[in-house]
């Protein structure tokens, strides 16, 4: 049995990615703010199982303790393989790095990597005591390689999710168990963030009359698309190299 824990999984590649993993018979969890129906429905028609959990992920404690319950409650199973995808994350604030606010800038960190941090080492862990093949991926962004006007708290929380991937690898393969830890960037995609980006004021992000462009030109990627890129990395076990920062553009 193969089981996966997304968050995010409302709309946009989060709903994809678990669309995905269901029609590829693999049991999913999904976490996030608000529910979805319709993978009530993807999962019954592929007879695996959909169970979603409504989190704030900006709140710590109650964090911990529905991913604790969420990994008791698998490994218990004694699934062959588990997946965590951390897909949720925020773009905002977006402005000059000397006009952003300290609550602003402490809830993007949190959400964008602390949390993917905290989640990871935690099914590590759990993976390791029970003997069962984990792989983990966190969404990144190309903004992770390069400053971007504006985006300092994105660039920043995006850039040590890179890092950690590479560390917490290195340290999987030293212990050598049969742990992955990769990360995942999708490109611009046609997102609800994406719709965020082309409302910004110049004068707070200097790029967004090349990011409408994007949408004006049909640049956009189709989520579907993307998250299928993702999903055959993924279920290709054999082939993940550990601590590869993947990018949808060496597939497209």
């Amino acid at each position: 049995m193969r089981h996966a824990v997304v968050t995010g999984v409302s709309k946009g590649l989060g709903e994809s990615i678990v669309k995905l993993l269901l029609e590829s018979g693999i049991h999913v969890t999904g976490v996030s703010r608000s529910g979805n129906d319709k993978l009530n429905e993807v999962a019954s028609e592929n007879r695996v199982t959909y169970q979603h959990f409504t989190c704030d992920l900006g709140d710590m404690n109650s964090t911990e303790t529905t991913f604790r319950q969420i990994s008791e409650d698998i490994f218990s199973q004694e699934p062959d393989t588990v997946y965590l995808i951390n897909n949720a994350g925020v773009l905002e604030p977006i402005d000059q790095s000397m006009n952003t606010k300290g609550a602003d800038v402490s809830h993007h960190i949190q959400v964008n990597t602390i949390v993917p941090i905290v989640l990871t080492n935690l099914f590590l862990k759990r993976a390791r005591e029970r003997d069962v093949r984990f792989i983990s991926t966190t969404i990144t962004s190309g903004a992770a390689e390069r400053p971007v006007y504006g985006w300092s708290a994105y660039c920043s929380s995006k850039a040590s999710i890179n890092m950690f991937t590479r560390t917490a690898a290195l340290e999987q393969d030293q212990l050598k168990t049969q742990n992955k830890v990769i990360a995942f960037s999708p490109g611009i995609m046609d997102t609800d963030m994406q719709e965020k980006i082309r409302q910004s004021d110049k004068d707070a992000f200097i790029e967004v009359d090349e990011f409408r462009r994007y949408k004006q030109t049909n640049q956009l990627k189709d989520t579907d698309t993307v998250g299928g890129i993702l999903v055959d990395i993924l279920t290709d076990e054999t082939s993940i190299v550990n601590g590869k920062i993947y990018s949808v553009t060496d597939y497209l």
